[in-house]
């Protein structure tokens, strides 16, 4: 037996030297090292050799093992060094090429929209809060001075989740939440940014998500004076100084007195044109005194404390500023267009 082992060894070595394919390597395993091979076949008939050779003969068995392991090894080294060799050979880089220029990303025009009338309000000394886009009906309506099976609800096509909870269709839930945290303090100034949802068709100037901001404020001797001011100082710093409002009455559930702003025209300074449909105004935002029941709801006095709101949707702002018709294009994600808002 020890003769057919050291055969088996030199045979093996010798096909192994000469195997020029992984996969043949890879038979050659099998053949001598399978459960099935050559050297396991050798094993079984360990049993009829005497006690005295049994020792000498699994020592060889273990040697011959571990030689035609090594070989293996080193053959499968070798092919996997080669197959690396010819690979980087093939895709071999030229370091002395100049470098492919990666184009630089640009803020979104909403998202710059929104922080510039943030940097507007925070200068007027308010403080942005924020709230969740899932909501419940109770805060998004309830508090508001919207009941249920109040008829302002179908201004605004709502996406109910379940019967309590619904896509906020406004971010006056946060004005709610911030109302409630407050527990009757004052003051109270703040605006909300935020994503809200309507069931709405989408075209050149609608659609079912769109992005808003409003404000709020609560102190003692507030009135439309201060609305107006705060309205003004923000149309003069977002359109330019020599900007002019005017205020419509209107009517929001959540306010009383309401009023529509409406912004002079920038494309025609006020005398009338396409843009502004011969009037000399543009419509802009909503507002109004905060109605003595939400405040009451809210933990206030209506007695002793007042307050204005005001709500703007952030397409509209920067459809006028930079002068885009049709709100599509902000969702999009065309470079050509995010490109022409990029101030380098």
């Amino acid at each position: 037996m020890q003769t057919r082992l050291h055969e088996m060894k030199e045979s093996a070595l010798g096909q192994i030297s000469q195997v020029t394919e992984s996969s043949q390597l890879q038979d050659l395993r099998v053949k001598y090292l399978g459960k099935k091979g050559e050297l396991t076949e050798l094993l079984r008939g360990m049993g009829s050799l005497s006690p005295e050779e049994r020792p000498v003969v699994g020592q060889l068995v273990n040697e011959v093992r571990e030689a035609l392991e090594a070989a293996f090894s080193g053959k499968q080294q070798a092919f996997e060094q080669a197959e690396l060799s010819a690979k980087l050979s093939s895709q071999t880089v030229d370091v002395t090429l100049p470098g492919r220029p990666v184009p630089a990303g640009t803020m979104h025009p909403l998202s710059r929209i929104i922080e510039e009338i943030e940097d507007i309000f925070i200068g007027l000394g308010f403080e942005v809060a924020e709230g969740p886009e899932l909501e419940t009906d109770h805060f998004n309506f309830e508090m508001l001075n919207l009941p249920k099976g109040h008829p302002a609800r179908d201004m605004q096509d709502t996406f109910y989740v379940t019967d309590e909870l619904l896509m906020r269709t406004q971010t006056s839930p946060v004005q709610a939440r911030t109302m409630l945290k407050k527990e009757g303090k004052t003051p109270l100034k703040m605006i909300c940014p935020g994503k809200v949802y309507r069931r709405d068709d989408d075209d050149a100037t609608h659609s079912h998500q769109f992005t808003q901001i409003e404000g709020l404020v609560i102190d003692k001797k507030i009135g439309m004076s201060d609305l107006k001011g705060t309205l003004l100082t923000f149309a003069r710093q977002m359109f330019g100084e020599n900007q002019q409002i005017r205020l419509r009455p209107s009517f929001f559930p959540f306010t009383e007195p309401s009023a529509e702003v409406d912004l002079q025209c920038f494309n025609c300074g006020g005398d009338g044109c396409r843009v502004c449909k011969q009037t000399g105004w543009i419509e802009i935002l909503g507002s109004g005194m905060v109605h003595p029941r939400v405040l009451e709801m809210a933990g206030y006095n209506p007695e002793e404390v007042s307050g204005f709101a005001f709500g703007m949707g952030v397409e509209r702002i920067a459809m006028l500023k930079y002068g885009v018709e049709d709100i599509r294009h902000f969702y999009t994600n065309d470079v050509r267009f995010l490109r022409q808002f990029n101030r380098g």
